[in-house]
């Protein structure tokens, strides 16, 4: 019988990752390795966990969940056609429903972006003092705190107010931008521009920057 595929997608609660057929001893290994080969994809992320037909008791369940977290990974929730995974997941205060499976929405669609970026997806606040790096895209669903950094190969969306520093298209993307809901970083630069304050000051709709003539513009992002 042929072994299906790993499956990864977000969702609105963050990650679904679908386990696929096999000795569950296996496909635990390639999920831990999958995650150690993204580390900064995965770094925060909310999985919930499709093991299909896998039965697991919650000793098992209780151990992965522990992995998890010290991978940077949360899991809340485990779908399962076993009633006796499902029960064991309960247990542990787990989900075993989804209320919305859905991908997220492909909006706002980045202009000029190269395509074959990975996204980081990152389900909180970044604090003062913390910096996410990626040489891909970055979304946000959260704030970017002043003290706080973002640096990007690709474009930076944050589904929040960004108040720290901001840095799309680090190795030199003139095409990248940066997204905000309310954009007031401290520094915003997209490849080697910088923007010290916002172009024309915070405001309270959503915008998006970018290199207009060599200098750093926002328009409405609607």
């Amino acid at each position: 019988m042929q072994t299906k595929k790993m499956e990864i997608k977000g969702i609105k609660d963050g990650l679904i990752i679908k386990i696929g057929s096999g000795k569950w001893a296996k496909q635990e290994k390639d999920l831990f390795e999958r995650i150690n080969a993204q580390e900064d994809f995965f770094q925060g992320a909310r999985l919930a966990l499709d093991v299909e037909n896998h039965i697991l008791k919650a000793a098992k369940l209780g151990a992965l969940r522990d992995k998890l977290a010290d991978s940077g990974v949360r899991l809340w929730a485990v779908i399962s056609n076993s009633p006796t995974t499902e029960k064991a997941a309960q247990a542990l205060g787990m989900a075993t429903r989804l209320a919305n499976t859905a991908p997220l929405p492909q909006r706002p669609k980045l202009s000029s972006a190269k395509q074959e970026k990975e996204a980081v997806f990152i389900r909180r606040t970044i604090r003062s003092g913390q910096k996410i790096k990626s040489s891909g895209h970055i979304i946000i669903l959260g704030d970017v705190n002043p003290g706080a950094e973002v640096i990007a190969g690709g474009n930076i969306v944050v589904w929040g107010h960004l108040r720290g520093v901001a840095h799309a298209g680090a190795q030199g993307d003139l095409n990248a931008v940066v997204c905000a809901l309310r954009l007031a970083p401290t520094q915003l630069r997209i490849a080697e521009k910088i923007s010290i304050s916002p172009p024309d000051g915070e405001s309270t709709q959503p915008e998006l920057a970018c290199l207009e003539k060599g200098q750093i513009v926002a328009h409405s992002w609607a």
